[in-house]
Formats: structure tokens, sequence, C-alpha cells
């Protein structure tokens, strides 16, 4: 069957016939004649033979890896159906078999974090040693631009990537791509943080894993998987759907084990005018990753930045309604905000770069609610309450940290009030104690205080550790402090 095959192939390769092949190889040795027969029937063979898989497995499990300290540890991959798969691994082995579908999965017990690199070992009918692993903790970056923005972009590029030699923080950067169906890998590598693997590498992840590192003294994994003007929905997981950047970007990563998540998203639907819908959607982001990840994972997420470039920006007030929504999110279990309205650099440039601060401040809610660092003040001002008091009216916070401060020095700014007309003024604010009173002798009975409610908003209102207060207005607040809920752990 296979000479004739060949044959067949001949004769429409040489319409002179398969007797006319010498006419046409005569320049040809016999030997090589003898080569392409040898050539043609392997072919063949190649493809009538039954395929024998090797064992695979996704790449966010390779050499160089960081496996999450203290937690079961989930590895798996593809085989033949059937076929015995087994892993060794830190002084454990376990043996499984792949599905009707050569889908295989064992979970190894928790490690301890020792500063040493380990060996793992994957068999089945082939053999696969990953080395350099590292135990620590691992953390997942995602979002659009402001997420994705790399070193070479921020401040300081040169100075900051040129001090980015940490052979204990690894990086594993997820390509761009969509997919209809949870995809089983993607095309991407562990590697140390290096000057040359961090420059291109997200700033906010890279600082953020530089402060941890710092902070508690182990390997520290970071997995950026961001995409610049995406908007929430693609990186959305619900019971019946997901979107097209959570099936290629994020399905590929479970059910490696993380200790969390941090966020940096939000302009995109801003500019879509989602308004307190946007805490709804983070809603659904944040449960259908916990349920698809098999664990509660912490969710730390920055308030984007004020932008009012010389045309177009957000329009009217969803910008301030985004903020709201963000910090509605709060009220979600086990999650934090870092607020950034201190940090623009450009109020025309949607992307400050001062991503250092940024990622230092994420990693404040991690110590403090994550990892149970007491005496850390992990959040700015937030709104919790007011009352009126006379032609004033008194506004408390949470976060006050060691009391409320003005940063620059200067009086308050950026505080309006109104009275029945709902008409907004600008208000003279003063601290006391842990309260600010805020006033305008234009308005003789104040209903209502807004703060920071503008595309521009740089206010001053800090507390004594430097972080910010997050905008606010007071009539219909659903924003939260990020106590309501929240605990050390996770």
């Amino acid at each position: 069957m296979l000479l004739l095959l060949l044959k067949l192939n001949l004769v429409k390769a040489f319409p002179g016939g398969y007797d006319s092949e010498r006419s046409h190889f005569a320049h040809l040795e016999r030997s090589a004649m003898q080569r392409f027969l040898i050539v043609a029937l392997t072919a063949c063979l190649a493809v009538a033979a039954p395929s024998r898989a090797n064992v695979q497995l996704p790449s966010v499990i390779g050499s160089h890896m960081v496996l999450q300290r203290d937690k079961p540890l989930p590895i798996w991959g593809k085989a033949d159906p059937g076929e015995e798969v087994t892993v060794t691994f830190a002084q454990q082995t376990l043996t499984t078999r792949a599905d009707d579908k050569g889908n295989w999965k064992v979970q190894l017990q928790p490690v301890k974090a020792d500063g040493k690199a380990h060996r793992m070992t994957i068999r089945g009918k082939n053999t696969i040693e990953l080395d350099d692993i590292l135990i620590g903790e691992v953390w997942v970056g995602s979002g659009q631009s402001n997420m994705e923005w790399s070193l070479a972009q921020s401040d300081k590029p040169a100075q900051t990537i040129a001090a980015a030699k940490h052979p204990s923080i690894r990086l594993f950067h997820v390509p761009k791509l969509q997919a209809r169906e949870p995809a089983f890998d993607v095309k991407a590598g562990w590697k140390a943080c290096e000057p040359e693997t961090a420059r291109n590498f997200s700033a906010v992840l890279y600082h953020f894993g530089a402060y941890l590192h710092n902070e508690l003294k182990v390997p520290i994994g970071l997995i950026n998987t961001s995409w610049g003007g995406s908007a929430i929905e693609p990186w959305t997981v619900t019971e019946k759907s997901s979107g097209g950047m959570y099936n290629a970007m994020v399905a590929p990563l479970m059910p490696f084990a993380i200790r969390g998540v941090v966020w940096y998203q939000g302009e995109t639907n801003a500019m879509q005018k989602n308004g307190m819908k946007y805490r709804d959607k983070m809603e659904d982001l944040i449960k259908g990753w916990r349920h698809r990840w098999g664990q509660e994972i912490p969710f730390y997420f920055v308030q984007i930045a004020p932008w009012q470039p010389a045309r177009g920006g957000y329009p009217g007030e969803e910008l301030q309604l985004l903020w709201e929504a963000q910090a509605a999110s709060l009220k979600i279990p086990n999650t934090g905000m870092v607020v950034t309205t201190d940090l623009v650099d450009n109020i025309q440039d949607i992307h400050p770069k001062n991503k250092r601060d940024v990622g230092i401040r994420l990693g404040l809610w991690a110590m403090a609610k994550t990892y149970g660092k007491e005496n850390v003040v992990y959040s700015g001002p937030l709104y919790k309450g007011m009352k009126i008091d006379g032609n004033k009216i008194r506004l408390s916070f949470a976060h006050v940290g060691g009391g409320l401060k003005s940063r620059d020095g200067k009086p308050l700014t950026h505080f309006e009030i109104a009275g029945a007309d709902g008409q907004f003024v600008p208000a003279e604010a003063v601290i006391d104690g842990n309260e600010v009173v805020v006033q305008a002798r234009s308005v003789e009975k104040p209903l209502e205080v807004r703060f920071g409610w503008h595309n521009k908003a740089n206010p001053n209102l800090v507390n004594q550790e430097g972080l910010p207060a997050s905008p606010f207005r007071t009539k219909n607040w659903q924003g939260g402090t990020g106590l309501e809920h929240n605990k050390a752990g996770g």
C-alpha cells in the first residue's frame, strides 16, 4: 500500500510517467534516489503510524518557577489517555493516570520556604526534569495599560532597571492573546529577575514584588497578565461564560497555587460610562477568579488616577463615578484599594510614571491583610461618615493612621459644600483631631460635601504616613473602607 502511494505521488510529480523518472533524475546518483525513496516512505509511515503523546506540562510549571509556600501544590498536564504519570518533588512522590481526554493532575502537600533550589521530575512515557525551583510567595498582576506599563516606560528607568538584580524574584510574562474557550497553555517561561528580563516587565508588579521580597525575605514569583486598553469584561469569569482574555491569559495559569492578585484597570470602563455598574463587574471578576482558582485569594486593586487631556478625556462625572464604584468594591471580602490622586506628574497623561509608589502601596495592603503584619498603616483616609454642626459639616474617616495632615503644609484643598439647592461652592476645611470640619460663608445650612470630585483632582489631605485620602461625596455614598469584612490571612 505504501509503495502504491509512493508510485501515485511520483506519477503526479512527473507527468511523463513513473518510468520517465530516469530522465528527470539522470543527473542524480543512485544513492541520492534511494535517499529520496527512504524519506518518502518514512513520511508515509509517520502519517499511518499511531501517535504516542509525550507527557506535557503547562509552561507556568517549569524550571526557574517559584512555588507557593504553605499551600497545596497542584501539578497538572496532558498525556495519552490512561497513561501513568508520576511526579516527584521535595521528598514526595505521587502517581496518577490521565483521564479519557488525556488530562492528569496531582496535588503535592504544602512545603516551606527554605531558600534552596529544588528539582522536580515528571515521568510518563517520557521524563521531564525541572530545576532551579524556589519556594516562596506567588502573585498575579492583571489589568490594562497602567499594569502593563513597563520599567522602561516609568520614572527613573535607567536607575531602576540597573538595580533590578534579584535572583530570588522570578518573572513570568503572559503574551497578549484571546481565545473562545479556556486554553491549556501560554507561550511563556519563568525567568530570574535581572535588568534585561525586568526592563519590559510590569513596573507596578515589579515594585510590588520587590517590596514583598525585602519585607518577607523569601523568593517571590510574579505573573504578569495584562493588556493595555482592555475593559474588565474580557477578563471576567462567571458560571455560564468567560471572556476571551480570561480564556487565553488567565485560564492556562489555573490552578497554579498563588497567594493573591493585584489589579489595575478601569480607565476603559470609565470611558464606556459604566458608572456604579463597575462595582458589580468587579464582584463578578473577583468571585469568578476565586471560584476557578479554588482559592479565596486576596484581591488588591488600584483606584485609577485623575486625567484631563487637552481634548477629550472622561465624559461628565464618569471618572468620579468609577472612583465610587471602586471604593464600593472594598465591601467585597478580602480586598484592598490603593489611591493615586497624589501621583499624577502630568494630568494630560493617563499613565502616571510613578509606578514605584503604586507597587509599594499595594504591598502595604498585602503585608497588613494577607501576611498579618501588625502596626502597618496600609491605606490613606477613606470617608466614613458626616454630621452637621450648625453651619459646618464634620467628616470622619477610617485609616487616619497617626493622624490627619496636609501633604504640603498648605490649607486643605478640593473640598466643596452645598445646601438645599445642591449647588457646590469651594469650602474651607480644617483638621480637628481625626476629623475634618468644612464650611463656606455662603452656605448657612450645609447638607452635603464632596472632596476631590474632579477629573483634575490633586487634593492634599493625607494621613501622617503620607497616604492620600480617596475622593468621595457624602450624599448617597456607596463606598467602603476595607474594614467591613477583611481580616488578616489568606
